[in-house]
């Protein structure tokens, strides 16, 4: 079917694909004033770019890493896939993504949308978890560029979706398959999300109380208790604690001897569930004498792909 009606937006952060991808997407990150304010606003791409060059280097090291570059795109448009034949037939819908700071950035997608026939678009946040340095920058970019080019078509946004039943059942189950790796060892379960500026707490943000209440709807199933931390800090500011590497040591001192790392604000595979979880934490807590082990990421986990299908059905049947 070369037209479509109906369009669904997969939102999410994006990633570079090569080495040389690593410090222009760099680069487009800094340059969001809703993640990062350098300085007055007429300062922020230069100094963008002067932060991205100057890490670059390191990132295209982790990168080397996973394959050379990030798998994010590649598994976002293999969700987008898995969405779009998993709809009924009434509600057929063109499913593409839209990457906030690497491509198909949102002109692209919003672009194909119309040149698909869509006449109304749904934008469903990949990011369960609402804060404004994430679906928030996603949104406000996707509203200014349809402003721009498509005002006249109708846009429905689902921008946060932490217990919904089905991405609750979907972790719970690669939890139980993460713990059959210890044969019955004690385990403790260590939920890691992605870090946030303590400010945007304190400006109202309602990140960490999202994080909070997955962690309840997953402990009500499991009957098991973990502990949050945070990754993927940088920058010089305050930032949320504790820090997924103190979390490790603290534990070390506790004498635990099994972890198992559940990347609690990630869908997808990326650089820090790739690297930092599976790399760099594990090597860590090697070192601390802990065997670390961490739940697969959502990808086209079924259950998953029927959440996603439940959350754009809901969205239309709203109204």
């Amino acid at each position: 079917m070369d037209n479509h009606k109906k369009g669904i937006l997969l939102l999410n952060m994006g990633g570079p694909e090569k080495q040389q991808d690593v410090a222009p997407f760099l680069f487009n990150l800094f340059s969001d004033r809703e993640i990062i304010q350098l300085g007055p606003s007429w300062l922020q791409r230069p100094l963008a770019w002067y932060i991205a060059r100057r890490r670059a280097g390191k990132s295209r090291k982790a990168y080397s890493l996973i394959g050379g570059g990030s798998p994010l795109k590649r598994l976002t448009l293999q969700q987008a896939t898995c969405l779009q034949e998993a709809l009924p037939d009434e509600e057929k819908s063109f499913v593409t993504v839209a990457m906030r700071y690497w491509h198909p950035r949102t002109e692209e997608a919003v672009c194909l949308m119309l040149s698909k026939g869509v006449q109304e678009i749904l934008a469903i946040s990949l990011y369960p978890h609402f804060s404004r340095a994430t679906t928030g920058s996603s949104i406000a970019e996707l509203k200014r560029v349809m402003n721009l080019s498509c005002p006249e078509i109708p846009l429905k946004i689902v921008d946060r979706w932490p217990d919904h039943p089905l991405y609750i059942k979907a972790l719970v189950e690669n939890i139980h398959q993460g713990l059959e790796q210890f044969s019955g060892e004690n385990v403790q379960i260590v939920y890691s999300a992605h870090s946030l500026p303590v400010s945007f707490i304190n400006a109202g943000d309602p990140y960490v109380d999202h994080l909070l209440s997955t962690i309840r709807a997953i402990e009500k199933r499991t009957g098991l208790t973990g502990r949050l931390c945070y990754q993927s800090r940088s920058g010089p500011v305050e930032w949320l604690t504790p820090s997924t590497p103190s979390m490790i040591k603290s534990l070390a001192e506790e004498g635990c001897r099994n972890i198992l790392m559940v990347p609690i604000s990630f869908v997808s595979d990326h650089i820090e569930t790739l690297y930092e979880i599976d790399i760099l934490y594990k090597q860590q807590a090697e070192e601390l004498g802990i065997r670390l082990r961490s739940s697969v990421s959502l990808n086209t986990h079924p259950t998953f792909i029927a959440c996603l299908r439940d959350l754009a059905l809901c969205a239309r049947n709203e109204g």
